[in-house]
């Protein structure tokens, strides 16, 4: 991977016999990626999505790939996570990921253009700039993640949250559902009740996922391609507008899926959700510390991890 001043020199002092001190030594630490290439792409991003519109699709992106992960998995890649992989077959063509095609084609581009930036780190990048430009909190992200390139290291089928009944491993509740999901990711209540807050962007199709409106007020106008069923009515704006909406239930025109409902109804699940609705900061605080980990799960590092 080509590197450029990412990579940092510390001396390292000695001593000889009889006490005299030896000629100092630098030891390099090679930097896991390109910060250059890094920043350009996130410049790139940023006008990507102020001029489509595309930030919920980029953060199901960076999720979707980051979510697999399984902390019993085994080495890496086997555990899944943030490697890249859902841009290979047949990962891609699992049902959580119908529509993600297109987000995977909004960044190939950008790819092309900054090759040095892996698909894994690339991914990672466009959720959280989705979340920022939005006017959510900012991120403490870190890059210089390895890609998986064979389809064989692909996640397995059945590693991502549903939305509500059935639930493939056999859940009786969608608390119960959220908790196997993300427990199997190594998160934790707050942090579930916390990502869960994503929501406040985007919307429902249920020609992809089975669940939401054809079409609503709030989205029959675009922006983008019309229709769907969005949870907030600013589906644009990243704030607490998700755990309000939720709560109060009253707009026929907003989505509450059955795992939307269970933040507030389980008992331990409530008393976040009810903290995030009365305190946007809290909920930033908390979000942000969560999408990290998220985004770094089962990540393996080329080198030392930097930010941009």
């Amino acid at each position: 991977m080509q590197l450029s001043h990412a990579s940092s020199r510390t001396a390292v002092h000695g001593y000889g016999r009889a006490g005299s001190v030896r000629k100092p030594r630098t030891v390099v630490v090679r930097a896991a990626a390109n910060v250059e290439q890094l920043r350009s792409a996130k410049k790139d991003i940023e006008d990507l999505i102020r001029s489509t519109s595309c930030n919920p699709i980029l953060i199901r992106l960076g999720w979707h790939d980051a979510g697999t992960f399984d902390k019993d998995g085994g080495a890496w890649p086997k555990a899944g996570g943030a490697t890249g992989s859902i841009r290979l077959k047949p990962e891609i063509g699992h049902g959580a990921n119908a529509g993600l095609q297109a987000a995977i084609d909004l960044m190939e581009p950008i790819k092309a253009k900054y090759p040095a930036v892996s698909y894994a780190d690339l991914y990672q990048m466009a959720s959280a700039v989705a979340v920022e430009v939005a006017g959510g909190p900012k991120l403490a992200m870190r890059y210089g993640r390895k890609d998986v390139n064979d389809p064989k290291d692909c996640a397995k089928e059945g590693n991502l949250p549903s939305a509500g009944h059935p639930f493939p491993e056999g859940s009786v509740s969608p608390a119960q559902h959220l908790r196997h999901i993300f427990g199997r990711m190594g998160l934790n209540d707050k942090e579930i009740v916390a990502l869960s807050g994503a929501h406040t962007l985007g919307r429902a199709r249920p020609e992809r996922s089975g669940w939401g409106k054809e079409e609503t007020k709030y989205t029959k106008d675009g922006p983008g391609k019309p229709g769907g069923q969005s949870w907030t009515a600013d589906w644009l704006v990243f704030n607490n507008a998700y755990f309000k909406d939720v709560k109060k239930k009253s707009d026929d025109e907003l989505l509450v899926l059955p795992t939307d409902a269970a933040v507030f109804d389980d008992d331990a699940f409530r008393p976040f959700a009810e903290k995030y609705a009365e305190d946007e900061a809290a909920f930033f605080a908390d979000y942000a510390l969560a999408h990290v980990k998220l985004s770094e799960l089962g990540a393996a590092w080329d080198g030392e991890p930097v930010s941009v």
